[in-house]
């Protein structure tokens, strides 16, 4: 057995499943995710019983519609998927896994730096890995992972794709020296695992070549001459070759959530963002950092979530830069919120220079009002610095005209 190997851990359909939530059996219907509030109109992952009616992943919705008419939307739930994948790839890394993931519901990691700890070979790293995904998946409701071993990442995921949990093989392990003999009956539809490939493999039927096989069949010149690049990666992909893994950075997750009241819109929502920002930056985990990448997410009133990532272009802790990114985004809201979150997705480097501080009394007075807050804050605790932030000024009711907001944090002296 090859002693470097890669492992899939594979849960097909687990977008769908998290937007079920506690309905799991309308598994057995003909059941899609509905497209994305704001977003291209497509269906997302499918039931098997939605598959048997010729509805797939991508397809038009209409089109969806009248292959099945009995087809039962359910929202799609981008929190709930975030969340509970985020578990299972800390329990991955629980047992000395370095986890690359690009998509919920599969996940890579290389076996060789493991063996010492389970058992010295592939086996005991799998049963490690069976063992703390079974546990956790059972109390979050998430089970049927399935397990690939290979000496590549895309052959790991084809080997996932062939183990069998319901014929208690759960496990399906390709040696090195059969790994082309292993793809080659494969068809080229397995090529749209990777998201630079998904227009190709349809263009490779068309042209009459049907399995990984007749791919890496052909001349590598003559690939690059057809298809550029994106040819040569599924060249190396059919002949049992891949990219090395990037194992993912630890998250340090930095959030703050606000309920909204009944019916929120306007401006009111820009007064929770605001709000939000200013919580976000108040944090004790920011350490004085920038931000680089933040999340905007909210929680629908009738059901289902909304999430929009925004990157910042010049990572900054300036509220009005973050405000100024962040705040369209609302426009792109569907439905009326319940609650509204925050999310840091990338820090960015310490924040030494706002920007602002150009005259040298305003960077003085900023300094002594900074040293006045960190002292107070010393003295009586986070909440000894506050401001007053307007959320609805023309509210009948008191409480919603303003609220309570933690005093930025200045930047040290």
């Amino acid at each position: 057995m090859c002693s470097v190997m890669v492992v899939c851990v594979l849960y097909p359909r687990f977008e769908l499943l998290a937007g079920l939530g506690d309905r799991r059996a309308l598994l057995a219907e003909p059941v899609a995710l509905a497209p994305e509030a704001g977003r291209e109109q497509v269906v997302g992952e499918v039931s098997a019983a939605a598959e048997a009616f010729g509805v797939v992943r991508g397809m038009r919705l209409g089109e969806a519609m009248s292959r099945c008419p009995g087809l039962r939307l359910i929202p799609p739930d981008p929190e709930g998927v975030r969340a509970l994948w985020n578990g299972v790839l800390d329990r991955l890394e629980g047992v000395g896994a370095e986890v690359e993931s690009d998509t919920a519901g599969a996940a890579y990691f290389e076996s060789a730096g493991l063996h010492g700890l389970h058992g010295g070979h592939l086996g005991g790293v799998l049963a490690a890995t069976r063992r703390a995904l079974g546990a956790g998946g059972r109390a979050h409701g998430i089970a049927g992972a399935r397990f690939g071993a290979a000496p590549s990442r895309f052959s790991a995921h084809a080997a996932a794709l062939q183990a069998r949990p319901r014929r208690g093989r759960r496990v399906h392990v390709v040696e090195e020296r059969s790994v082309r003999a292993f793809l080659a009956p494969l068809p080229v539809v397995l090529l749209r695992t990777r998201l630079e490939l998904q227009a190709l493999p349809e263009v490779l039927e068309r042209l009459g070549i049907r399995t990984l096989g007749e791919v890496a069949a052909l001349p590598a010149r003559a690939v690059a001459e057809r298809f550029g690049h994106p040819g040569l990666l599924a060249h190396d992909l059919a002949s049992g070759a891949d990219l090395p893994l990037v194992p993912r950075r630890p998250p340090e997750p930095v959030s703050e959530r606000l309920d909204l009241p009944d019916a929120a819109s306007g401006q009111q929502l820009e007064r929770a963002l605001e709000l939000l920002v200013a919580r976000v930056l108040a944090r004790r985990e920011r350490r004085g950092r920038t931000l680089r990448g933040l999340a905007v997410s909210a929680r629908f009133v009738a059901g289902g979530t909304w999430r929009v990532a925004v990157t910042l272009r010049h990572a900054s802790a300036d509220p009005e830069r973050i405000l100024i990114a962040t705040a369209p985004k609302l426009a792109e809201l569907p439905a009326p919120a319940g609650s509204l979150a925050l999310e840091v997705e990338a820090f960015g480097p310490p924040a030494h220079d706002q920007g602002r501080l150009l005259a040298e009394a305003a960077a003085v007075r900023r300094a002594r009002l900074g040293e006045a807050v960190r002292q107070a804050r010393q003295a009586a605790g986070a909440e000894a610095a506050m401001k007053v932030l307007e959320v609805d000024p023309g509210s009948r009711v008191p409480e919603r005209r303003a609220v309570l907001a933690p005093f930025p944090d200045p930047p040290a002296p």
